[in-house]
This record gives structure tokens, C-alpha cells and sequence, in this order.
């Protein structure tokens, strides 16, 4: 089952893709509030197995945006190892398809990683074909000691067309 998380879903969500001192879960979530995107949970009966956030305002990164306005983004999807390759990705995916088309989104995207093959090929399957898009995704994460590390992650921005809600 897949929802939008609530607040008690968060520290779910720490104990089973934990973030640290990032807490990426909290930001997520913080970010739904404020109404600027969708934190979506997936469950397998009472234990979070995975969870993925829609940016209705598009991806972060602005040349990004800018070249795909109005596409909201898919981000961090993250499935918990022990349930990989058991459909949670895909029911995340198809989920936030779904809330998509319902708000009028005639397409939506996704970044992957440069070295995920692995997520790449699900995307490609489930229909998202590669824009030619490639961009630095920039965050920082903080280390167990509290430390600040830049990243920049190569990507590539894949995007499908929704068929509209009924």
C-alpha cells in the first residue's frame, strides 16, 4: 500500500532507510506541509518498505526546470534492501503517476543516477524515455560525525507523458 506519510510515518521511515543527521525524511515531510510537494510511504502490512516524494514545482536543480517547466519531479525514491525487486518501486512510481495526472500534469520525470543502471532499466520499462538531459544533482550530507560534504551526482532527467486523470 502506498500514501501520503503522515507525521507518525517519519520515524518509520528513519528506522528503516535511515538519513542521520540529514534527516531527509523530516525535510520531506516539513516540505509536504508546506505544500510543495507530496511524501509518499509505501507499506507491506505494518512495516515501511519504501517511500518517494513529488516536487509539483519540478526538479531542483534549475536547468532542469527550466527546460522541463510544469513537469513535476519524481525525487529520493528509496525502497528498504530487503524489499528491492518486489514491485515497491514501481507501485511508488505509479502512485505518484496517478496524483499527477488527478492535479492535470501532462508528464512527469525523474533524475537517475549516472552509475543506476539498475533503477535506469525500471524507469525505462514503466515507460520514462531519457531526455538527453544531463545535470550535477547538488545536495550536502552530513557524516556520522557531523560533518558537511558537497556531492554532485551526474544524472540524466527522464520524463513521461501522463494520460490525463478521469
Amino acid at each position: 500500500m502506498v500514501r501520503e506519510c503522515g507525521e507518525r510515518d517519519v520515524d518509520a521511515l528513519e528506522r528503516q532507510l535511515p538519513t542521520g543527521l540529514n534527516h531527509y525524511h523530516a525535510a520531506r515531510y516539513r516540505r509536504q506541509c508546506e505544500g510543495f510537494s507530496t511524501f509518499l510511504v509505501a507499506y507491506r502490512g505494518e512495516v515501511v518498505v519504501g517511500s518517494g516524494e513529488i516536487l509539483w514545482q519540478g526538479a531542483k536543480e534549475p536547468e532542469v526546470r527550466e527546460r522541463f517547466p510544469d513537469c513535476p519531479e519524481i525525487n529520493g525514491l528509496a525502497v528498504v534492501p530487503d524489499h528491492q525487486s518486489q514491485g515497491v518501486g514501481t507501485a511508488i512510481i505509479r502512485a505518484a503517476e496517478e496524483l499527477a495526472a488527478r492535479r492535470g500534469a501532462q508528464r512527469i520525470g525523474m533524475g537517475v543516477g549516472g552509475d543506476n543502471d539498475r533503477a535506469e532499466a525500471l524507469y525505462l520499462r514503466l515507460g520514462y524515455a531519457d531526455t538527453g538531459c544531463r545535470y550535477l544533482d547538488r545536495y550536502q550530507n552530513v557524516d556520522a560525525a557531523g560533518k558537511r560534504h558537497d556531492i554532485a551526482d551526474p544524472c540524466r532527467f527522464l520524463v513521461k507523458p501522463l494520460t490525463p486523470a478521469r
